[in-house]
């Protein structure tokens, strides 16, 4: 929901909100209330950028009403230090999308964290197909699936943006997962999210299901 820029704009990568390419964070948790502040800074930019027709994936008939994306509440325990181990050997895959095309991944690194009270993993992806754009070459996509899944949030599954990190760790805030653009905009190819990304948890953090009003 993001990004300045539609990262996978024009149906070039994904639905995503463009990216909404951070400055390079610090692999730091920080305190509670910077965690929070940070959370609801993000929260505004996503609305502003869903209400403004240069940058919203939504068609004019629902942004004219759109007052605001329906977040859960901002919970800093949803706010991670993973262990990143890099993956320098993976194999690029192509990764199917909502349409026809398909997207030119490679698993840069996986995460392991604790999150709810027990220990997950994730692969942590890298998109050959933005390499060119020096915007995107410290980029990292994180799809992922949860128990939350069609019911409480998109039954497809969210995506987080992160940095390539300095060093062996990467902080996730799950409270930054938003939806694929084609959860708003059926014109908009938006990447599956691998199964191997499923958490058997719910994650009760980030952008509930878009419902049409």
């Amino acid at each position: 929901m993001k990004y300045a820029v539609l990262l996978f704009g024009c149906l070039l990568m994904a639905c995503g909100q463009g990216k909404k390419y951070h400055d390079e964070e610090k692999s730091e948790v920080k305190p509670s209330s910077t965690l929070m502040a940070d959370i609801l800074a993000y929260q505004k930019e996503q609305n502003e950028s869903f209400k403004d027709p240069e940058s919203s994936p939504l068609p004019d008939k629902y942004r004219k009403d759109f007052e605001g994306l329906d977040f859960f509440a901002p919970d800093t325990s949803y706010v991670v230090k993973a262990k990143f181990v890099r993956t320098p050997n993976a194999v690029p895959f192509f990764n199917p999308t909502t349409t026809d095309r398909k997207t030119q991944e490679v698993v840069y690194g996986i995460a392991y964290f604790t999150l709810n009270g027990a220990e997950h993993q994730l692969e942590v992806y890298q998109s050959l197909d933005l390499l060119d754009d020096e915007e995107y070459e410290d980029y990292l996509f994180l799809p992922f699936l949860d128990e939350t899944n069609g019911e409480e949030t998109y039954g497809g599954g969210r995506y987080i943006d992160l940095t390539i990190p300095e060093g062996d760790a990467l902080l996730i805030d799950f409270n930054k997962a938003y939806n694929p653009y084609c959860v708003y905009n059926k014109k908009y190819s938006c990447p599956l999210v691998p199964r191997q990304n499923y958490l058997r948890t719910k994650v009760r953090a980030g952008v509930r299901a878009f419902k049409n009003k």
